[in-house]
């Protein structure tokens, strides 16, 4: 009962960030789904299987622009040949070909009765009487692409969680599907709060803490391919708080930065309990993050997440991602990981995971280099500005010598993996 000992804040139970992402997990199911217009499509995951609806190509075509021919005229080399038809993409063969004769073609032009084999013409030579002159055997089958290589009839293209790329547009384009079934993306609202806060179109207040949080979460939205709704800035009043919060428990995800700690005037906890939110773990040991907390109500995702900006960015990448990804349909829910040579040491306190900015190079070896950004206060935003990876230091508290090989989650592109990529311990 790892969840409901840490939904109330006890220190009985130490969830890891690997245990917390299970949770989280367990909690989302793909969504339904919505058909859309192929050109609305790319990136979206299909919730439908796809056959071919011809074979595809619907003949034998050349794959060459050159001569199509009997190989078996070629026994004796050179060899010349009587071109008989042109036959250019699009047209239809109205020759067979005979003995000593050929057919100048065109790429994706239909293969002629009697010819097996095309040879290019760059393999030729031709003369000023209407034949051709080759001087390389081919074998059977040369530089033809069977009827239906690409598909056949009835067959299965494309499953359902399929990513939709562009390669994959142009398959769909190739069955002629217009319209398709893809998973519907959830609705996503944002809510900051605090009255230390200034509103982007707020008056300039130098007291005052900017609402970096709200623009930096609707970005890692963004990057989803999600248009989330900013539901802007609750203020530290339970009555101004709760009226936000109602608002945002009508989506399928509602992402809280800020108030989720235990300061006596942190109010979000209590006030989605009152809300009738069930809390399922609050704090994870990690740094930064470490007050992050996850709830439900109804199937609507709600992720108390911290108020400094790193911390907020950080839990994104580890529990608001995964989560978003699965209910977006796609099998790959995890950041990629990969290896890097450590330029400098590098130590962790121990008992908690902890996630470092760092930014990658290439080195002269073909492998990556790490080096940290710097000063890894949570509050430092500059940091995730530069930082194009997070280095993992598991939570043993191991101190790290430069050149060591070290784990890191790539920040910069849109790869994923199945798995998390990670140990907590070493």
């Amino acid at each position: 009962m790892e969840a409901n000992t840490q939904a109330t804040g006890s220190a009985a139970g130490r969830l890891s960030v690997l245990a917390a992402q299970r949770i989280v997990l367990d909690h989302v199911a793909p969504a339904a789904s919505e058909t859309v217009r192929l050109e609305a499509s790319l990136g979206r995951v299909l919730a439908e299987e796809v056959r071919a609806n011809r074979d595809q190509p619907p003949y034998d075509v050349s794959a060459m622009d050159g001569f199509a021919l009997r190989a078996g005229d070629l026994a004796a080399i050179p060899a010349t040949l009587v071109v008989v038809e042109d036959i250019k993409a699009g047209d239809r063969p109205t020759k067979t070909v005979g003995p000593g004769q050929c057919v100048r073609i065109m790429t994706g032009a239909p293969i002629p009765a009697g010819a097996d084999a095309v040879i290019r013409v760059e393999d030729t030579h031709t003369l000023a009487d209407g034949r051709v002159e080759i001087s390389t055997r081919v074998a059977p089958g040369n530089d033809i692409r069977p009827r239906g290589e690409n598909m056949r009839t009835g067959e299965i293209v494309l499953t359902p969680g399929t990513e939709i790329t562009p390669g994959v547009i142009g398959l769909l384009a190739t069955v002629k599907r217009a319209q398709v079934d893809v998973v519907r993306r959830p609705r996503v609202a944002i809510l900051s709060t605090g009255d230390e806060l200034e509103g982007l179109d707020e008056p300039f207040d130098p007291e005052k803490i900017p609402n970096s949080n709200s623009y930096a979460l609707m970005a890692q939205l963004q990057a989803l391919g999600i248009e989330p709704v900013l539901l802007g800035i609750a203020r530290d009043d339970p009555e101004d708080l709760a009226r936000h919060l109602k608002a945002g428990l009508e989506h399928d995800v509602l992402l809280v930065s800020g108030g989720s700690s235990v300061g006596v005037h942190d109010f979000v906890r209590p006030m989605l309990a009152t809300l009738n939110v069930e809390m399922h773990f609050w704090r994870v040991e990690m740094r930064p993050g470490h007050p992050v907390a996850f709830g439900t109500r109804n199937g609507t995702l709600v992720f108390g997440l911290p108020g400094n900006p790193v911390s907020s960015m950080v839990c994104f990448e580890q529990f608001v991602a995964p989560a978003l990804r699965r209910r977006l349909g796609h099998p790959r829910l995890f950041r990629r990981t990969a290896t890097a040579r450590l330029t400098h040491a590098l130590g962790n306190r121990p008992g908690r995971t902890e996630f470092v900015r760092v930014v990658l190079a290439p080195d002269s070896a073909g492998g990556l280099t790490a080096s940290s950004t710097g000063n890894q206060s949570s509050g430092v935003l500059r940091s995730m500005a530069v930082a194009n990876a997070l280095l993992v230091l598991p939570a043993s508290g191991a101190q790290l010598t430069a050149g060591e090989m070290v784990t890191v989650q790539l920040l910069d592109g849109t790869s994923y993996q199945h798995e998390p990529g990670f140990e907590e311990t070493a």
